[in-house]
Formats: C-alpha cells, structure tokens, sequence
C-alpha cells in the first residue's frame, strides 16, 4: 500500500481534482437530504460525466457524490421527520423529537460527527482488509465465483419487501436483460432481433437511470408534493456538542461501527438495514431504553455511526471479489468497468493505485462533508425548500442528456423511456428493484462462470457442490430463498403451540 502513496495524494491534493470533489459533495449533500432523492441516484444521472474523465478525478466524483448523499440523508431526518433516504429511517426516531423540543443544532451536530466517524474510520479498515480478502480469492474457481454472485442476488431477493417470489422475479428481469447481446463464451447473438443497437447489449447508464432514476422521478411528480413543515431556524446556532459528549458515546459508537462494517460487507444489505440494527442494539443495551423515541441523541448516534460505515463495508466485497455490497458500489463497478477496470482479486496487481485511492478518498471526503455541513448548516432548511416543479424537470432532462452524452445516439433517448415505462410497471406491480439492479450487473459474470465450470470439469454441475467452499455458498443461497417459507411454518408452529 505504501508504494502507491505518492499517486493517492498526488490526485486527491491535485486542486482541480479538489474541486469537482468540493463540488459532488455538495450536490451528493443535496440530493441525500431532499426526500425522494439519494445519493444513489446521484451517482446514477451523474456517472455520464465521468465517461470522458480520466479514471483518478471520475472516481473522486462519483465516491463524493455517494458519501455526499449517505451523509446528507440525515438531515431531512432531523429538521422535517422525514428519512432522506432508507439509510436514515432510524435518525427520525429522535432526530425529529430531539428537533422539536428546539435542539435541532445538537441532533445536527451529532449526525455530522457520527456520519464522519463512520465513513472516515471503515475506509481505513476497508483499505488495510480488502487485499487480505482478494489474497483468499484468488484460490477461488469459477465455481466458487458463479456461487459467490448467486449468494448475492439471493440475499437481496430473502430481503426484498413485500412477497419474496416477487423479489426473485425482479431478479429474473434483471438477468433477462442482461442476456441481451452476445453470449460470452460462444458469441451467439441474444434477444437483438436484427437491431444493431442491442449487439453490444443493453447500456448499464441506460438501465439503471430509466428504472431507477427517471421511473422514480415521474411516480413521485405524478403523486403531487405535500407541503413540507417549517423549521425552526433560530434553533439551528452553535456547533451543537461538546468533546465530553462524544467520548461518553464511544462504546456506542464502536458498537455500531462495528455492526455497520459487518453488514456493509454483506452484499445487498447495506445502511439501510445497518441504521435499523444499530438502532435497536443501542437501545436493547441502554439504560434509559424506555426513553428512546423522545429525543435521545444516543439513537442518532447508533443510527449515523452504522449507516456511514455501511460505505467501508461495501467497498471491501466490490473491491477484492467483485460483488458489489449495496446500490452504490453496483454503479461504482459499472462505472469503472467502463473505463477498463474490472473489479476482483487481480485489480491490486493491475490497477492497485486506483483501488487505494478510492479508499483514501472516501476518507478525504468524510472529511470534506464534516466541514461544509459544519459551515452550512443554517443554510440547510433552504435546501429543502427547492422547488419539486423546477428540480424534478430538470432531473428528467439530466438524465436524457446523461443517454445522449454516453453514446451521440439519440436511439439511447429512446430507449431510455422504454426502459423508464418498465420501471413504472414493476413498481406498480410490486416488483423490488434491488434485485433487478444486482442481477443485471452481476449476470455476465455469473454466467461466464456458470459456463467455465462447466467446461473445466467433466462432473457437470456436480462439481459446484463438491468443491467445498463452492457448496457451502450454494447452500447458503438456497437458505436465502427458502428462509421466508421456513420463517412463516416456524411461526405458525409457535402460534399452534401457544393456542395449544
């Protein structure tokens, strides 16, 4: 790691570099503290600009805009009562009260602190882990890869809200469209239907912004906007906290750095679980539990602490294996594999001083939010004051500029309001579009791999299960879809024994 120190400050002191990091920060800020919006979708209408980059100020773009948004999200938390995102659900629960009760300065001050705790610390740890892993890695087979990404799709699908089957639906759609094109193996054409534009498959940009992004956009527009309630401005003076306050919540913030680390590292889950586990955690060891609810800063700091290291620990499984840990890595590895890196064990021999660097600059970046949510603060009530009319157009026309940008073809136009006709289906439908999202990213990989095992064993399909380490993710994706079933006959059998 030390060899490539040189390259990592020479990029992220670079003042241009500094600026456009300054820059994503703000608006990954802004998009996290808006409702409806996240830093996820950001980094989705946004990502078209780092095409033309080079790959050191592209990937400070994107990783701002994504730490940016984590960050932000608590502050529609605090001030309205409303999560700016599904990572901040739990900072409602004392944010809002503590805000009423006129400490809105403090419940800021604590999510800022907490926010930079997270993000800075769990990018040191995933920066000294990540290699160790991709050591382990490199022992692994096709086998092991095809078994690792099966692992991912069906975590997410186990957690998908609402009933599982559609989740796994979701999933199939996903790795449907990512089937279109050429088969990687024996370069048969896929679902192209004579068009040229399909050949080379469906655009990642094209996909992911029209059912995530533009989707989203006309549902929300479509519903009408409620009138936002007022902040207190006069309560948001001062920096909120003292040092004693901070170092009294260390075994809390320990606590939940550690718990959001961990389920950052598992693919799919992610801070919006993470705030919800710390959460409950703190407030199952607290003393004054009965008071969570009312206004207890302990709940946002367990809530923030979790949620930002969620960051670190997704970085670790996308960075050494290749398996994105959430939304936000998903499009960090499209992005990349756009500009020629492919993301596994054999990215720190071939590209080992992009990988530090972007560690590196998720610490800067916590740095740099701590500073300018500091410095802004009472400017943060105007921000969520922006007009929906004005902003929500103007999104829709970033994001068909975003198509256009990527391929000078107005046909990507096109095919971006099909594809955001789709999105507006499935969520009518209830379909989830997590499991989608990941099985259409993951799906070339999973296939190719599904494919190399079976053409370097003469066993077939025998050999994913007798491969030990193979098997045992096997059964831990088969666990994932059969957990909800077994969940709801274990219930049913505790119901019949308690009527009994």
């Amino acid at each position: 790691m030390l060899e490539y120190l040189p390259f990592v400050f020479a990029n992220i002191l670079d003042i241009h570099n500094l600026l456009l990091a300054f820059v994503a920060t703000v608006i990954g800020i802004i998009f996290g503290a808006i409702p409806g919006l996240s830093g996820s979708l950001a980094m989705m209408l946004f990502m078209p600009l780092t095409y033309h980059m080079e790959v050191g100020p592209g990937v400070m773009f994107l990783i701002a805009l994504w730490v940016g948004g984590c960050s932000g999200a608590f502050i529609g938390s605090v001030l309205l009562g409303i999560p700016g995102s599904p990572s901040s659900v739990a900072t409602v629960f004392d944010g809002y009260p503590m805000a009423k009760k006129g400490e809105a300065s403090r419940a800021l001050g604590i999510g800022i602190i907490a926010s930079f705790c997270g993000t800075f610390f769990s990018a040191i740890f995933g920066a000294i882990l990540a290699q160790s892993i991709a050591s382990v890695a490199f022992a692994l087979g096709p086998w092991e890869y095809f078994s690792l990404c099966a692992v991912a799709i069906t975590m997410v699908i186990a957690i998908s809200k609402g009933n599982m089957f559609k989740g796994l639906a979701a999933a199939c759609i996903g790795l449907l469209f990512a089937s279109v094109g050429f088969s990687p193996i024996d370069a048969e054409e896929r679902f192209v239907f004579g068009n040229m534009y399909l050949m080379s498959g469906l655009s990642l940009t094209v996909v992911l912004i029209s059912v995530f992004g533009i989707s989203r956009i006309a549902l929300e527009y479509g519903k009408g906007f409620d009138e936002l309630p007022e902040v207190d401005k006069s309560s948001l003076k001062g920096f909120g906290l003292t040092l004693g306050e901070i170092l009294e919540q260390k075994v809390n913030i320990i606590r939940s750095f550690l718990i959001g680390l961990v389920i950052g590292f598992l693919p799919g889950m992610g801070a919006g679980l993470s705030n919800l586990v710390a959460y409950s955690t703190c407030k199952n060891n607290s003393k004054r539990a009965a008071e969570f609810g009312t206004g207890v800063p302990d709940g946002i700091w367990a809530s923030e602490v979790s949620n930002n290291a969620a960051i670190g620990g997704a970085m670790i499984p996308m960075v050494a294996l290749g398996i994105p840990g959430d939304t936000s890595t998903a499009l960090l590895i499209g992005a990349l594999s756009i500009q020629g890196l492919e993301m596994g064990p054999m990215v720190f021999r071939n590209s080992g001083n992009i990988v530090y660097m972007m560690f590196f600059a998720v610490a800067f970046d916590a740095i740099l939010v701590m500073l300018i949510q500091f410095l802004s603060k009472r400017w943060f009530p105007y921000v969520l004051k922006i007009p929906y009319h004005y902003m929500y157009p103007a999104l829709l026309i970033i994001s068909l500029v975003s198509a256009y940008v990527e391929s000078g073809s107005l046909y990507k136009c096109g095919m971006m309001i099909v594809f955001a006709v789709i999105g507006l289906v499935m969520m009518y439908g209830g379909l989830p579009s997590a499991p989608m999202m990941l099985a259409f990213i993951l799906g070339p990989t999973l296939e190719k791999n599904m494919l190399k095992g079976f053409q370097s064993s003469n066993t077939g399909a025998a050999m994913f299960f007798t491969r030990p380490v193979s098997c045992f993710f096997l059964v831990i994706a088969i666990a994932c879809i059969f957990s909800p079933i077994l969940r709801v006959l274990l219930e049913k059998r505790k119901r019949g024994k308690a009527a009994a």
